[in-house]
């Protein structure tokens, strides 16, 4: 089962901030989040297996899977305190599912769900289907991103071909598999929380006029942010330092407890 740790030590923990890493990564572009953040925002970063310190366990490739793995964690953590989700790329993805997971056991839900980098559930790229692609044709998708390594590393063959890739490729399969049991309606729908979505200026696949179709995947308020950045803007503070004024704003809203309930949609401008 997966642990959640604190990225780094907070001594005053007011809301529970869980993060997801895009596909391929582990827990390293959300160690500067904690400081970012801000005051009374504990910084958590849900690793899944196959990388980092569980590189060893085998990684997950569907629902099941990935609910069997960090649900019982999370479920526990939501019952503790006020907490909220965000979640990168295909960590969007895994927000979205866990935050549907939660709220079918009855969990108290998250103060908001928080997605970046990310096409909405029903929305079609070349990238969604590409796991099982021939490296010729996967490799010039992925360098578009900018997820491809320079020098030496790059070299088929290299450390990176033999150790990342194949965790990017599983990781396409986990997207895949939950972006399908997202438009079940058994597994999937919208969820009941206020919905934050960010985008990347220049990000060539989670492109920032895609942001409003995210639209039918809450029945709260949605707000919408461009960040000047590519796919990967969540290295940068500007993220953290907006997702963690969203924490302290909503838990002073609502008392630490979630807002919930159907609510006209709220889409902002973008930031530049």
């Amino acid at each position: 089962m997966a642990s959640l740790t604190a990225v780094d030590e907070v001594v005053e923990q007011r809301v529970r901030l869980h993060c997801l890493a895009h596909a391929g990564a582990g827990v390293a572009s959300y160690q500067r989040w904690s400081r970012a953040a801000g005051p009374a925002v504990d910084v958590a970063a849900l690793l899944l297996p196959g990388r980092d310190g569980r590189r060893r366990e085998p990684r997950v490739t569907d629902r099941a899977g990935l609910l069997d793995d960090l649900l019982g964690p999370l479920l526990d953590a939501a019952r503790s305190g006020p907490y909220a989700l965000y979640g990168h790329s295909l960590g969007a993805l895994v927000a979205y599912t866990l935050t549907r997971a939660l709220a079918q056991e009855g969990a108290p839900p998250p103060l908001f769900l928080a997605v970046g980098a990310c096409l909405p559930p029903h929305a079609t790229a070349a990238l969604i289907g590409a796991a099982e692609a021939p490296d010729e044709q996967l490799l010039p998708l992925l360098g578009a991103l900018g997820s491809l390594p320079k020098g030496p590393a790059a070299r088929p063959g290299g450390l990176w071909h033999r150790s990342v890739l194949p965790v990017l490729r599983d990781d396409l399969r986990l997207a895949k598999a939950l972006r399908q049991a997202a438009l079940d309606p058994v597994t999937g729908g919208p969820v009941n929380v206020p919905l934050l979505v960010f985008a990347g200026s220049d990000d060539p696949l989670a492109v920032p006029t895609a942001l409003q179709e995210w639209r039918r995947w809450t029945t709260g308020p949605i707000t919408a942010r461009t960040l000047i950045g590519g796919h990967f803007f969540a290295g940068d503070d500007a993220l953290p330092a907006m997702i963690g004024d969203a924490c302290r704003e909503r838990a002073a809203l609502t008392g630490g407890a979630p807002e919930t309930g159907p609510a006209a949609d709220r889409t902002a401008g973008g930031e530049r």
